[in-house]
């Protein structure tokens, strides 16, 4: 079969477990990030270089949002106030520059089992909903039937297993399409220093923190924002499910 024109790279926010609930983030938050295979490797990638050259010095350090947010790690310089402005200017520019389209779930895990008696896994239920709506965009892009490979960062065997069995499900024909999806999971080991799977990290909890607290100033998200699918102008339900 042909390989689609996109590639997709896949970042979660919280966990979907069910038993203990973060009352202070009670989501989990699924964001699958699509990019265009050639705008990726001829402006992406290098741009993503340009940025870690000019503050690291070199480009292997690997871009993790709670590092960066807590100053640790390969991030520890940021406690210096003066660099750590500039650092998250260029990271502003670096992912609003990003030519890629944004398609998220986020489930409220209080809600859900407030809902349901027998509630589903939270990161089924995103997973599924994402990987329907990834269906309809390529299909918009002229890109139906076409091979698309779509890119995890690993969590363990046991966890990878249940996520390729979950994944295959939906894409043999178990979602609202009724339709086989032509998906391949790929899966990378957690410090890969891959560009797309950095830039999806960054995107992932700024979606919760939106959803938990829609007024509360949130930078990233207003640039995050911009990047949904949309459908008739409308983001939720293209590029942002939020269940239930």
């Amino acid at each position: 079969m042909e390989f689609s024109d996109y590639i997709v790279y896949v970042d979660e926010s919280g966990d979907h477990g069910l038993v203990s609930i973060d009352p202070n983030y009670p989501v989990f938050v699924l964001a699958f990030c699509i990019f265009e295979k050639q705008a990726y490797r001829q402006r992406c990638v290098p741009a993503l270089q340009a940025f870690k050259f000019k503050h690291f010095g070199h480009d292997m350090a690997v871009l993790h949002e709670r590092e960066i947010r807590k100053a640790e790690g390969d991030f520890k310089f940021l406690v210096d106030r003066s660099r750590r402005t500039e650092f998250m200017e260029d990271l502003s520019r670096l992912v609003g520059d990003a030519e890629f389209t944004l398609i998220a779930s986020a489930i409220n895990k209080t809600k859900l089992q407030a809902q349901y008696a027998y509630p589903a896994n939270p990161y089924d239920l995103a997973l599924a909903f994402c990987l329907e709506r990834l269906h309809f965009f390529l299909n918009e892009q002229g890109n139906d039937g076409k091979v698309a490979h779509v890119i995890f960062e690993s969590r363990g065997k046991r966890e990878d297993d249940e996520l390729e069995l979950e994944f295959r499900r939906v894409c043999d024909g178990q979602n609202m399409a009724g339709e086989s999806l032509p998906f391949t999971p790929v899966f990378a080991a957690k410090q890969v220093n891959c560009c797309g799977l950095q830039l999806a990290d960054l995107v992932a909890r700024p979606i919760g923190r939106h959803i938990l607290r829609p007024d509360q100033e949130n930078r990233a998200y207003e640039i995050i924002e911009r990047k949904y699918r949309r459908s008739g102008g409308k983001v939720r339900g293209r590029g942002l499910k939020v269940f239930p």
